[in-house]
């Protein structure tokens, strides 16, 4: 179990540091690349945006997760 939360915390870490830098800043960032640039008209926010916004919490998510996991690994053993 052990092994499988330090693999998951540290998949989780990356993926959130390349979700990150993903996001569009004031100026325009890399997820406009990826057709983010186009404006929604329901919406002041891309649907790209939007997907990535949904996809950063769950990550988020899990990653809060396997910091308990562990917190409560090392606690109880």
């Amino acid at each position: 179990m052990s092994l499988f939360l330090d693999i998951l915390l540290v998949s989780t870490s990356l993926i959130m540091v390349l979700l990150v830098l993903l996001h569009r800043a004031k100026g325009g960032g890399l997820s406009s690349l990826f057709g983010g640039g186009m404006q929604s008209s329901l919406a002041g926010s891309t649907v790209a945006e939007k997907n990535l916004n949904r996809i950063t919490v769950y990550v988020a998510i899990v990653w809060a997760v396997a910091i308990v996991g562990m917190g409560m690994q090392v606690r109880y053993g």
